[in-house]
């Protein structure tokens, strides 16, 4: 039976509380998000951890649920653009200088991987194309690569480092050559033409990475070199 347990993190950079749910006793950490201003808990409510117990039950994997700021950024429909940007870099800030140090010691590694669904698949896929050096994979199910559509009147640069479809086209692809990117979608999914595009983006940088499309019975990938 898997270790799971339930902390709080205090961030000086947030000034509170952060909620982790930790899975797992040994292994290499992934950290996860939850989609569209989930709990922290939702990748096991919804059996995404089930999915991959027994690679947590091997010890192969350790998995870190950790709550977002959602709802006080780009869920937040009262609050301007330039407000949601800000409050979100904080929470980057948060990722980059407190969690995933603290994370990197706890399990004694120097990269960490990241996953998510949906908006869990933005948070994962940001998370790891601005903090190349510290990730090691990427999987993104289902995911989303803009925020323009929150953030709307505002030319804030800020946007701008934060829409990874944005970004990554001006960057140099052997920064990500070690990482192990996955990027899964379906003929259903709402967020299909997103992932052909970042795929797109992805390839023309020489980026290798699987692009998964499930289309009834047949998967296609790999995508890259």
């Amino acid at each position: 039976m898997a270790k799971v347990e339930h902390r709080q993190y205090y961030s000086n950079i947030l000034s509170k509380n952060i909620n982790l749910e930790i899975t797992g006793h040994w292994g290499h950490p992934i950290l996860m998000f939850p989609s569209s201003g989930g709990q922290y808990t939702q990748n096991t409510d919804f059996g995404l951890v089930d999915s991959v117990m027994p690679f947590v039950e091997e010890g192969r994997i350790k998995l870190y649920n950790v709550e977002t700021i959602d709802m006080m950024s780009f869920y937040d429909d009262n609050m301007n653009s330039e407000i949601k940007i800000h409050n979100y870099e904080l929470y980057m800030q948060f990722l980059k200088d407190e969690l995933i140090p603290y994370i990197q010691q706890e399990c004694n590694t120097h990269r960490i991987a990241t996953a998510g669904v949906s908006f869990g698949g933005f948070h994962a896929s940001n998370t790891a194309f601005r903090f190349p050096d510290v990730v090691s994979h990427l999987f993104a199910m289902s995911a989303a690569f803009d925020i323009r559509n929150m953030t709307p009147l505002s030319d804030d640069m800020r946007i701008y480092f934060n829409c990874p479809n944005e970004y990554m086209q001006n960057e140099e692809g052997w920064k990500f050559h070690h990482m192990n990117i996955v990027l899964g979608t379906s003929e259903w999914d709402i967020c299909l033409d997103k992932n052909k595009h970042m795929s797109g983006i992805l390839n023309a940088k020489g980026i290798a990475h699987w692009y998964d499309e499930k289309n009834g019975r047949n998967t296609i990938g790999p995508c890259g070199k």
